[in-house]
């Protein structure tokens, strides 16, 4: 697991240092940074041109993409654009965080874990590799709300999304209809030989642009929602505003006022009461009503 997860994020740090603004990386500084970044990852291996060859020619296998060598200039991306599929520096940041609590690493103990991980990396490689190959998959998918019960599924993978520090894979089923899974509760994934024909109406970037998190019901209407909360509350969230569109109203010494276009979900519903300790809905008013709902109810819960 620990190899594997090494060689997979060399090759997201070839990706990502030969997408930057320079086209050309003569090859000594691509070891040079490769050699760095993975030290610092606490992984301590040898690397060489051959090694990098390879690796490339990996990074074409797997994420088709081309990488060449200019004589004279470096290495390149031919044909580059850019990737909408799959954010690989959001990729990095999540394996780092795996990586990084590795107990072999020169880095423990100098960071404090929560008592979780993350799960479902195993299944990442796979995934990005069927996306962009347009491979359908199979896999097993355990249903937590019903259970644990397994279910099998056959699906054609469009994209991977992070949100809330998790990974989902949105993806097409054989109805046609538009499927969201927790990588987290994959197992047994196969790569079928079949491929498909993607959607390309599906915009990743609108997607869930009206939402919190991952679920985008298309029932819930948008609506405009106004929010109060304290100005130590308001410096947090204008660090990590709730959602895409935060619009700040008033940041005065008194109070810290946002109003926000989205769909009133229960996952919005659940992180305006992870700061409840100052909120203040001004509207809507059904919002209002049902914050004061779970209020009540907890209370009725923890009477003492």
């Amino acid at each position: 697991m620990n190899q594997k997860m090494g060689r997979l994020i060399r090759y997201i740090l070839i990706i990502q240092k030969l997408s930057g603004r320079r086209k050309f990386i003569p090859a000594e500084e691509l070891l040079s940074h490769l050699i760095l970044q993975m030290e610092l990852r606490g992984y301590d291996v040898g690397l060489s041109v051959r090694t990098l060859q390879r690796d490339i020619a990996e990074i074409r296998s797997m994420f088709e993409i081309d990488i060449k060598n200019r004589r004279g200039e470096g290495y390149f991306i031919s044909d580059r654009t850019d990737n909408a599929e799959i954010s690989y520096e959001e990729l990095l940041l999540n394996f780092d965080l795996l990586t990084s609590l590795n107990n072999t690493a020169d880095v423990a103990g100098l960071i404090i874990p929560e008592h979780h991980r993350p799960k479902g990396a195993e299944s990442i490689t796979s995934i990005i590799h069927a996306i962009k190959g347009s491979r359908a998959i199979s896999f097993d998918y355990k249903l937590v709300r019903k259970e644990n019960k397994i279910i099998h599924k056959t699906v054609n993978p469009h994209f991977l999304k992070e949100s809330l520090g998790l990974w989902y894979l949105v993806a097409v089923d054989n109805a046609g209809k538009l499927c969201i899974y927790a990588v987290d509760r994959i197992s047994n994934l196969e790569i079928l030989p079949d491929c498909f024909k993607r959607d390309k109406s599906l915009d990743p970037n609108s997607l869930f642009q009206n939402s919190y998190g991952i679920w985008d019901d298309v029932n819930v209407p948008i609506e405009e929602v106004v929010l109060s909360y304290s100005p130590l509350d308001g410096y947090f969230l204008k660090t990590t505003p709730l959602h895409s569109s935060q619009e700040v109203l008033a940041d005065t010494d008194n109070e810290f006022r946002i109003k926000l276009q989205i769909r009133i979900t229960n996952d919005f519903v659940m992180a305006l009461l992870a700061r409840s300790n100052s909120l203040t809905v001004i509207k809507p008013l059904s919002l209002r009503k049902r914050i004061n709902e779970v209020y009540q109810q907890a209370i009725m819960r923890n009477k003492i």
